[in-house]
C-alpha cells in the first residue's frame, strides 16, 4: 500500500510539473463550511430527535423485557410455575428478545435514512455550489482539507468563502 502511494504522488508530481502555469488549485474546508449552513443544524437536530425517540422506545422493550425475566425466575423460585410453563415462557421471552434485536436493527436503518434524505440535498447544493466557483474561477481542482489529503495550501487558494457566498449564508 505504501508502494502505491509513493508511486501515485510520483505520478502526481510528474503530471503536475509538466505544465503548473496552466492549472489553478483551490481548496475548501467542507467542515466548516458545513458547520455554518443553518439547514445542517435543522437537519442534525431532526435526526437526534428521532434516535433518541426510538432508544426511548428499545429502552422500554428491554425494561419490559427484563421484569418479565424477574417475574418468571421468580414463579420459577416459588415454585408457581411447572417446568413444560416454564419452557415455553422462557421461548416466549426468546422470542421477544429477536424481537428487540430487529427493532435495533430497524432503528438504525430507519435513522440511516432519515440522515439520507435531510442531508443529501444539503450535500448536493454545496456541490453544486463548489461546482459553480470552480467554474467561475478556473480552479482545475478543489480539494477538500477537511478530509486531510492536502499537504501544503498557500490561503490565498481558499475557496472556502466564495461557496459560502454562492450558498448565501
Amino acid at each position: 500500500m505504501k508502494r502505491n502511494y509513493i508511486i501515485g504522488c510520483l505520478a502526481f508530481l510528474l503530471i503536475a510539473s509538466i505544465d503548473l502555469s496552466a492549472q489553478k488549485f483551490g481548496y475548501i474546508n467542507s467542515q466548516l463550511l458545513i458547520s455554518q449552513i443553518p439547514q445542517v443544524k435543522e437537519a442534525n437536530a431532526n435526526i437526534e430527535t428521532l434516535q433518541k425517540q426510538l432508544e426511548k422506545q428499545g429502552q422500554e422493550m428491554v425494561a419490559s423485557l427484563q421484569n418479565k425475566y424477574q417475574s418468571l425466575e421468580k414463579k420459577q423460585s416459588q415454585g408457581e410455575i411447572s417446568r413444560v410453563q416454564l419452557e415455553a415462557e422462557a421461548q416466549g421471552l426468546k422470542q421477544e428478545e429477536a424481537t428487540i434485536a430487529k427493532f435495533q436493527q430497524d432503528s438504525q436503518q430507519k435513522i440511516y435514512e432519515k440522515s439520507e434524505s435531510l442531508l443529501k440535498p444539503i450535500r448536493d447544493k454545496i456541490q453544486t455550489a463548489i461546482d459553480d466557483v470552480a467554474k467561475e474561477n478556473d480552479f482545475q481542482y478543489v480539494f477538500d482539507q477537511a478530509v486531510g489529503i492536502l499537504l501544503y495550501a498557500d490561503t490565498s487558494t481558499d475557496i472556502t468563502p466564495m461557496v459560502r457566498t454562492k450558498l448565501v449564508l
